[in-house]
């Protein structure tokens, strides 16, 4: 268990009263310290859901979610927003910025929740954060006064102000273009080797997906594919990940 900080064991979740949606059925998976892993699957397949649960975002109707072996259930509202503050970066498809803060302040925002007051300790954290995403020269700009690239920038420093144990991210190159994904794909990696935080990213981009340490595939509310992508050759990984048109494609 040492290596092991997060874990769903049996995870269910269903909306609704009447007519039931099971979203996530019986899903069981784990994260390690310092992984760097993919959930790929199509839409509805319980990506993003299974990402809000391993978050504590939201509660399981059945199963058990531990992170570094503390049972999650056993913590009310309260202490479960207090919980992802300390130990969870988010990062979203849309980067939620205030549009009248500055990037600055936007990234320090997290600190604010956590404390109630200005610390100069955190913002001094909070410029290296900003220097290392690459906007040193953009702290004072207003987050409406930035392109989607740098916007997404800030987004994921901000998620890393409070030293977070694992960082979620859901979609979060799917509002950018080719050129930009691959900048925040390499930016993550290097945040992932330099700090040692463990990621997990929900993306359609299969060819984002092939570069993680692991790819977690899921369709109908179940895992149906888990693997690390270094026991794969090159021609399985393709195989496993290449689009649908593709794979049509090669057996022409």
């Amino acid at each position: 268990m040492d290596n092991i900080l997060l874990q769903g064991k049996n995870l269910i979740r269903e909306y609704g009263t009447t007519i039931i949606t099971r979203a996530l059925d019986d899903v069981s998976v784990q994260l390690h310290n310092q992984e760097f892993a993919s959930i790929i699957g199509q839409s509805g397949s319980g990506k993003s859901t299974l990402l809000n649960m391993l978050g504590a975002l939201d509660r399981p109707t059945k199963g058990t979610l531990l992170f570094q072996e503390k049972d999650l259930s056993q913590m009310n509202d309260m202490e479960l927003a207090e919980f992802r503050n300390q130990n969870i970066g988010f990062i979203f498809q849309f980067h939620h910025l205030l549009p009248e803060f500055t990037a600055l302040e936007n990234v320090l925002l997290p600190t604010w929740i956590e404390s109630g007051t200005a610390d100069h300790r955190k913002e001094t954290r909070a410029k290296e954060l900003l220097a290392l995403v690459g906007l040193q020269d953009r702290m004072k700009n207003m987050a409406n006064n930035l392109s989607g690239g740098q916007q997404q920038r800030v987004s994921i420093a901000r998620a890393l102000i409070n030293e977070p144990n694992l960082v979620l991210a859901d979609e979060p190159t799917g509002n950018l273009d080719s050129n930009s994904t691959e900048q925040v794909y390499e930016l993550l990696r290097t945040i992932n080797r330099d700090l040692g935080m463990s990621f997990l990213i929900v993306t359609h981009d299969r060819h984002i997906a092939e570069k993680s340490d692991r790819v977690i595939e899921m369709k109908d509310g179940r895992i149906v594919n888990d693997y690390r992508t270094n026991e794969k050759l090159p021609q399985e990984l393709w195989q496993c990940l290449a689009p649908h048109n593709c794979k049509l494609m090669e057996s022409r």
